[in-house]
């Protein structure tokens, strides 16, 4: 952890200093403001043994200018990595893993928001190409409320390799597509699963499309054809819990 990174806002700096305490140095808290959450906060940075210093709204426009702070900004390292080559093993290890691949998203706020609904999930990791694709930016650790502090993000050199790898290790890759005949609702998509949405609009590249085992469509009864990457997500990944659950 040799990256030093800034996080801003309750939800992401809270979930930081409560699961991962130990990759945060530094707290900046705003001196005026005295709530609830902020003791809740400030709290949590002492049981951490984290240097906490109040400071006015100005200086914590100073350190991250711009944006929605919510009165605090912590600095600390970046998460340990999983990495592409640790992936397909872990995933081998793991019992029935959900892991959800996204092909292209390059908004900041949907991948934050894609996180978010991971976590909610169960997914074991969210995995993203390292290029032409939104990384793990404080703006995206902000829209993900925590999330990104408990769910890896594995970006990955070629995703189209690393279908072919986690389908060596066991699991079955379920591609999104507007026109696969087959419903969500009609797919198995209990036990090992990865889940693959593209970006909205282009869909998944032609490679990533290949790899995948089966395609399924979500149902669309109005009059838009499709739904944002991350509203999709969550109907394909919450459809894939209520399978598993069912099993049980």
């Amino acid at each position: 952890m040799t990256d030093a990174l800034r996080l801003y806002g309750l939800h992401p700096v809270l979930a930081a200093l409560r699961r991962r305490p130990v990759t945060v140095r530094h707290l900046w808290a705003d001196a005026g403001r005295r709530d609830a959450r902020m003791r809740e906060i400030l709290s949590a940075a002492h049981e951490a043994g984290v240097r906490v210093e109040r400071v006015e709204a100005a200086e914590l426009e100073r350190l991250c200018p711009g944006v929605r702070h919510q009165g605090v900004v912590a600095e600390g390292d970046a998460l340990p990595a999983l990495t592409e080559a640790d992936l397909p093993e872990r995933a081998a290890q793991a019992q029935d893993p959900l892991l959800l691949v996204l092909d292209g998203v390059t908004d900041p706020h949907n991948l934050g928001a894609c996180l978010r609904t991971a976590d909610a999930a169960g997914v074991m990791a969210v995995v993203v190409p390292k290029d032409r694709a939104a990384g793990l930016t404080p703006a995206v650790r902000k829209v993900a409320s925590g999330a990104a502090e408990s769910v890896p993000l594995v970006q990955v050199t070629n995703l189209a390799r690393t279908l072919d790898a986690l389908k060596a290790a066991g699991v079955w890759v379920a591609g999104t597509d507007d026109h696969a005949p087959q419903s969500l609702y009609q797919a198995d998509l209990k036990g090992p699963l990865a889940l693959v949405l593209g970006a909205e609009g282009q869909g998944m590249r032609r490679l990533t499309r290949d790899r995948c085992d089966l395609l399924v469509s979500i149902p669309m009864l109005g009059s838009v054809s499709s739904l944002n990457v991350s509203v999709a997500a969550g109907v394909c990944l919450f459809e894939a819990v209520r399978q598993r659950q069912a099993a049980v």
